[in-house]
């Protein structure tokens, strides 16, 4: 059984993926990038320090590195050497291609962890292919939520790009859960498992989908507002990620 801590390491690990890659657009436009670098590779060490708490034998953990050949999360953690490397490089050098390199490697992370859940084939709710589409998507959101929070700290930092990639990741995740949850419908899933995330399903597709939706197509409208209802909106699509995260986990998984 998986609980918060596992959660945590998808919900940081993914967040801070997504936050390298915001990061990575926005030195695309000349936007300063390096802070965000950091933040997201602080939130992904502490996704894996979470793992590290979840494991059995957390003082055998060095044992991760050795199945590439069978295990998802051994490639994670494989990927997460140079991901850091890069991360820490571009922090170092205040950008540069240092930070595309990071991004790539992000993604590739994110992938991991997608195809970790997809694995547990005695998982039902795990096991449904869309689910990778899905944890890629909502790392995305987080990332970019995350990029809109820390915007509004840096002075100079225009939320307006930001709001357009947060709105188009939201579509993103809303079509990932809306191709998931259907696929785990139609191939069926214990009573269980579907009596939590029906329910979660209606109020993640309100709460956690169209009111940041609504919020940044509020400030395109109303300008004036626009940093306001961005910075609100990344906060929630962020949460709403992590929410996600923590339902499938450790709340839908049942055998």
């Amino acid at each position: 059984y998986w609980d918060i801590r596992a959660a945590g390491n998808f919900s940081f690990g993914g967040s801070g993926s997504g936050l390298v890659l915001a990061a990575a657009l926005g030195l695309l436009i000349g936007v300063p990038s390096a802070l965000a670098v950091a933040a997201g590779l602080a939130l992904i060490g502490l996704g894996l320090f979470c793992v590290w708490l979840e494991i059995g034998r957390p003082w055998r953990a060095i044992n991760v590195f050795f199945h590439p050949q069978t295990s998802w999360m051994t490639r994670e953690g494989i990927v997460a050497v140079p991901l850091f490397l890069t991360a820490l490089a571009a922090v170092w050098m205040g950008g540069g291609v240092f930070v595309g390199m990071a991004a790539l490697l992000g993604v590739g992370f994110l992938y991991c962890q997608g195809r970790i859940l997809q694995a547990a084939k005695g998982i039902p709710a795990w096991r449904e292919p869309k689910i990778v589409s899905l944890i890629l998507a909502t790392g995305f959101v987080e990332g970019a939520g995350l990029a809109t929070l820390l915007a509004a700290f840096l002075p100079g930092t225009s939320p307006r790009w930001l709001a357009a990639v947060l709105l188009g990741a939201l579509i993103l995740r809303r079509i990932a859960w809306t191709v998931y949850f259907k696929a785990l419908e139609k191939s069926g899933l214990p009573k269980q498992a579907m009596e939590v995330l029906r329910p979660f399903g209606a109020k993640f597709e309100m709460l956690g989908q169209l009111a940041p939706e609504i919020l940044i197509v509020a400030g395109i409208f109303y300008g004036g507002v626009l940093p306001m209802f961005a910075v609100l909106a990344g906060a929630v699509a962020l949460v709403a990620g992590w929410w996600l995260k923590f339902t499938i986990v450790a709340r839908a998984a049942y055998n």
